[in-house]
This record gives structure tokens, C-alpha cells and sequence, in this order.
């Protein structure tokens, strides 16, 4: 019975109370304490408890308090009343939802992790699969001209998936880069890749969609992915690859 007790709601010392109090009848605390098995110190909080939920009362005689379990049909009453406040609290939730969810957007949450090696870049960078819609665009600013054959061989895998899926990519290179590569990359439908007009060489790169922001270091020891999910991030970057894009001009 115990354990129904705390389904209902009680905790598992208000349960032990009740039912030494329903046991014994009307007590003053010392027989309590032995039939429930609640230590000293425990018990008078618990009965003040039990008492505010209606299921305790108690009379003075002698200048001892005597308890008394309340009948148990008492229980249900408290029940409902615990019902009537849980619907009372959702509909003011769903009033206030709104406005809780507008200071949601003021802070927007920051989720950051870190994938390493050549599979953790795979993972990382096919989270925009399941991201992004039809028509939708990825960013990528910075492009390192120097990579290994096999991510060459892994990106015109990507960009053929990207192709089906519908969804387009803007891509900067470092000015060192092979022409063949911007040549590839601008043959897929939906891409568009040029030479960026600074001269800096930038080991790391970065990939930009929705509110991702992804930083790739591609080390030949250690390769990682730093990813970074927030979308004041997210359009922070967007400007800066808007504003390095409009002072590029069109691969030829």
C-alpha cells in the first residue's frame, strides 16, 4: 500500500505515517515513531505536511496533541485538488508560453562540440543533410588550397548528394588553390565557388548553415572539428563571408 500512497503523491515518509496512523488510530507521536519507523526529528514535519493535505488532524488532551489519520477517501479529495492546481498552473504556462519563449530568443542556447580525426569530420559535416531543405544554402569561407586526396574524394561524393538533395553551396578558396579544383567544384549544379580576394592563407576553414557555425582544422596528425550551434554565431559569420563574397569576382 506503501507504494500506491507515493503514486498518489505522498512521499515515502508521509506513506509510512498515514498508514502507522491508520493502524494504530488516534496517537500522540511515540507510537507513531514505532510504527512507521521515522526517526524523532522527522516525524513532526511530516505530520505538519500530512496535515496540510488534509489527510491529519489532531485534538489536544492533557497538552498532548493526539493524530488522526483522515478516512481514506480523503486521499481522492487531495488527488483532485492536486489535479485542479496542475491544470490551474498549465493553463497560466500556455498563457505565459509566448513571452518565455520570445526571452529564449533573446539568449539563444550555445551547444559546442569537438569531433576529431578523418570520420569525426565525415560526422560533423553531414549534420547539414539532415538540416537543411530544398533550395536551402551552406557557406563555406576560407578554404586551406593544400588537402589530401582522400577529402577531395569524400567532398565531390558530398557535393553529388548536395546536388540531389536540392540544396545549394557558396564556397571562398585561399588564392593558392588549383584552378582544377574551383573548376570541379563549380561544375556541380547548385555551387558556386571563387578565389577569395585576400591573400592570407588560412590553415583552418569554416562551414556556415541555418545557426551552424563548424571551424575544420584538417592536420594530417590530428584533423578536427570544432561545432558550435547558436545563431547569433551563426549570422556573425554569414556577414563576414557576405562581405568577403561581394568583393570577389566570378570563376572563369
Amino acid at each position: 500500500m506503501q507504494s500506491e500512497l507515493q503514486s498518489a503523491g505522498l512521499t515515502e515518509g508521509e506513506a509510512k505515517v498515514y498508514l502507522a496512523l491508520l493502524s494504530i488510530g488516534s496517537s500522540t507521536t511515540g507510537p507513531i515513531i514505532e510504527e512507521s519507523g521515522i526517526a524523532r526529528s522527522f516525524v513532526y514535519n511530516i505530520l505538519e505536511k500530512l496535515i496540510e493535505k488534509g489527510l491529519v488532524s489532531y485534538i489536544v488532551k492533557d497538552n498532548l496533541k493526539y493524530y488522526q489519520a483522515a478516512n481514506p477517501e480523503r486521499i481522492l479529495d487531495y488527488l483532485e485538488k492536486k489535479k485542479q492546481a496542475i491544470e490551474e498552473n498549465s493553463k497560466n504556462l500556455r498563457k505565459m508560453l509566448p513571452k518565455l519563449l520570445a526571452l529564449g530568443e533573446e539568449h539563444p542556447p550555445l551547444q559546442i562540440q569537438v569531433y576529431e580525426g578523418f570520420k569525426g569530420l565525415q560526422t560533423v559535416f553531414e549534420h547539414y543533410h539532415k538540416k537543411l531543405k530544398k533550395g536551402e544554402e551552406t557557406l563555406t569561407l576560407g578554404i586551406h588550397p593544400f588537402q589530401e586526396e582522400k577529402y577531395h574524394r569524400y567532398w565531390h561524393e558530398d557535393h553529388e548528394r548536395r546536388e540531389k538533395e536540392g540544396t545549394k553551396n557558396r564556397m571562398l578558396f585561399n588564392k593558392g588553390t588549383d584552378h582544377s579544383i574551383l573548376k570541379n567544384r563549380n561544375s556541380y549544379k547548385g555551387c558556386e565557388a571563387r578565389y577569395m580576394e585576400t591573400g592570407i592563407e588560412t590553415p583552418a576553414w569554416i562551414f556556415i548553415y541555418k545557426d551552424v557555425t563548424q571551424v575544420y582544422l584538417q592536420d594530417k596528425k590530428k584533423p578536427f572539428v570544432v561545432e558550435i550551434i547558436n545563431k547569433q554565431i551563426a549570422e556573425t559569420f554569414k556577414a563576414y563571408f557576405e562581405d568577403y563574397w561581394r568583393k570577389t569576382k566570378k570563376f572563369e
